[in-house]
C-alpha cells in the first residue's frame, strides 16, 4: 500500500519545481467514488475560452432542443465529445450595443463577455469596464493555488492606442479585467508560460537555473529526478504509472515548445524571438498548458483568447486566404459564408482537442474534464449584422456533477450572458449576487 501523500507535494530541484496531478495516495477512499460528483478533495476548475468576430450562426445553432438534437456543422468537431457539452441559445450582451456611444463593436464584444459592462469609449487612458467573472473568482479563491489565474491567448495585443472606432486596443485584446480600470494582459508566449508554471517561486534561483538549462539544453525533468525517483519507491504501482505517464507528458510538451521556435538555446532566459511557426501548434499548446495548469492545480481559473476581437488574421492553411475580419462583413454573400464557417469549424476544432485532453487526464474514478466548467464563445451573434443578441455560446465539462451537459437548451432572447457567468461562480461557492447586467443566475444548465 503506498503512502499518504499532500495535495501540495512537489518535485524540487535546482532551479526547478514541478507540481504534480492528483493521486490515488492524495486522496481518501470516499473522494473516488463518483466520478463525476464534487469532493472537497477534487477541485472544480473553470475556463473561458473566447473566439473573434461572431458566428455563422446557421451552421451553429442546433435545429431542435433537448438531448437528441442533430449536431451542425461547426460543432461535428465535438461529436466524439457528445454528452460533455451544451449549446446555450438566446443568451445577450446588450451592454455591448452601442447604447448611444456609435461604432465599436468588436471592443464592446470583448470587453462585456466576462464583466457585462458597457465600456466607456476612450482611446486614453481613462479605460473603464468592470471586474470579470474569472477574476471575481480569483479574489475569492485564488489564494488557494499558486497562480489566482492564468491568462493565456494567441495573439498579442496592445494596451494602449485606438483599435476600433474610437476604443483603445485595451478593449478589444482583452476579457480579463483585475478592476474596473485594470485590465489583466494575456500571455502568448508558451515557453514564458511553461516557465511560470514550473518555476520554483525564487526568482534568483530559477533565474539561474533557466540560464544553466540553456547551456546544456537539459530539460525541467532533469532536475527533479532524484525527487521523482524518491517519491516512486512510496507508490502504489497505480500511482507510479500515473507519474511516469505524467513526467513523459511534460517532458514531450518541453520538446515540442522547443522544436515549434527557432531559437535552440534550450529553455533559456531570453525571449524567443519567434512564435510557434503555425497558429494550430500555438492554440494546442497553450491547450496543452492549460491542461497541465489544471491537472498539478497551480490554478482553477483561466481565460484563453483565440484571437483578437476585430482579428483580421487569415487562413490561408485551410483554404481561406482571406482575412477573418474582412470575410465576417459577407454581406450574406454564400462564398464568404462559406469560408467564415470554415474559420469558425476550425475554432471549434481546437476546442475539441482541448477537451479531449481534459478528458484524457484521469482523476480520482473520473477524468479532469468531469470537474471543469469550459465556457466558449463569442460576444457578437451574427457576424454580418455585429449584433450581441442570441450569441454562440457552449458550456462543456461536468462541473463536479453541478451540470447536465449533452443538450441545447434554448433560453428566453435577451437572458443576460452574465447570468451564466453567475451560475458558474456560485458552482465554485463564490456567491455573488451579480455581474455586470445580470437579472439573475442561470437554470437549467
Amino acid at each position: 500500500m503506498g503512502m499518504i501523500l499532500s495535495r501540495r507535494t512537489v518535485l524540487r530541484g535546482v532551479g526547478t519545481t514541478v507540481a504534480l496531478p492528483v493521486l490515488e495516495a492524495m486522496l481518501p477512499a470516499t473522494a473516488v467514488a463518483a466520478p463525476k460528483k464534487a469532493s472537497g478533495r477534487l477541485p472544480l476548475r473553470m475556463a473561458f475560452l473566447y473566439s473573434p468576430n461572431g458566428m455563422h450562426m446557421p451552421d451553429w445553432t442546433p435545429s431542435s432542443e433537448g438531448s437528441s438534437f442533430t449536431v451542425p456543422w461547426i460543432l461535428e468537431p465535438l461529436a466524439d465529445l457528445r454528452g460533455h457539452w451544451s449549446v446555450l441559445t438566446g443568451l445577450a450582451h446588450r451592454k455591448a450595443n452601442a447604447n448611444g456611444d456609435g461604432g465599436g463593436d468588436h471592443a464592446r464584444a470583448m470587453t462585456t463577455f466576462l464583466t457585462g459592462v458597457q465600456a466607456r469609449k476612450t482611446s486614453g487612458a481613462d479605460i473603464h469596464a468592470g471586474v470579470s467573472a474569472d477574476q471575481i473568482a480569483a479574489q475569492a479563491i485564488g489564494k488557494r493555488t499558486r497562480l489566482p489565474s492564468l491568462e493565456i491567448g494567441a495573439e498579442a495585443g496592445g494596451q494602449s492606442g485606438s483599435c476600433d472606432s474610437g476604443y483603445s486596443c485595451a478593449y478589444s485584446s482583452t476579457i480579463s479585467w483585475r478592476s474596473e480600470t485594470q485590465p489583466v494582459p494575456k500571455e502568448t508566449d508558451p515557453r514564458l508560460i511553461f516557465e511560470r508554471l514550473f518555476e520554483n517561486g525564487r526568482p534568483e534561483e530559477s533565474e539561474s537555473a533557466r540560464a544553466r538549462r540553456a547551456v546544456v539544453s537539459r530539460s525541467v525533468l532533469d532536475f527533479v529526478l532524484e525527487d521523482a525517483k524518491r517519491l516512486d519507491k512510496s507508490l502504489g504501482v497505480a500511482d507510479q504509472r500515473k507519474l511516469e505517464e505524467y513526467l513523459s507528458s511534460v517532458r514531450e510538451l518541453e520538446r515540442r515548445i522547443e522544436r515549434s521556435n527557432r531559437n535552440t538555446g534550450g529553455l533559456g532566459i531570453q525571449k524567443p524571438e519567434e512564435m510557434p511557426e503555425t497558429y494550430q501548434e500555438h492554440l494546442r499548446l497553450l491547450a496543452d498548458l492549460l491542461v497541465v495548469a489544471f491537472q498539478t492545480d497551480q490554478t482553477r481559473l483561466a481565460t484563453f483568447v483565440f484571437a483578437n476581437e476585430g482579428s483580421n488574421r487569415n487562413y490561408s492553411f485551410i483554404g481561406v486566404p482571406e482575412g477573418h475580419h474582412e470575410l465576417s462583413h459577407h454581406g450574406n454573400d454564400p462564398v464568404k459564408h462559406e469560408k467564415l464557417r470554415k474559420i469558425n469549424r476550425f475554432h471549434v476544432e481546437q476546442l475539441a482537442y482541448l477537451l479531449g485532453r481534459l478528458r484524457g487526464v484521469k482523476e480520482g474514478d473520473g477524468t479532469l474534464l468531469d470537474r471543469c466548467m469550459i465556457a466558449y464563445g463569442s460576444g457578437m451573434g451574427d457576424s454580418n449584422r455585429h449584433d450581441h443578441e442570441d450569441l454562440p455560446l457552449l458550456l462543456a465539462g461536468w462541473g463536479g456533477g453541478t451540470l447536465t451537459p449533452g443538450r441545447h437548451v434554448r433560453f428566453k432572447k435577451g437572458t443576460p450572458a452574465a447570468n451564466l457567468h453567475v451560475a458558474m461562480l456560485h458552482r465554485l461557492g463564490v456567491a455573488v449576487e451579480s455581474i455586470g447586467d445580470s437579472s439573475g443566475m442561470l437554470e437549467e444548465i
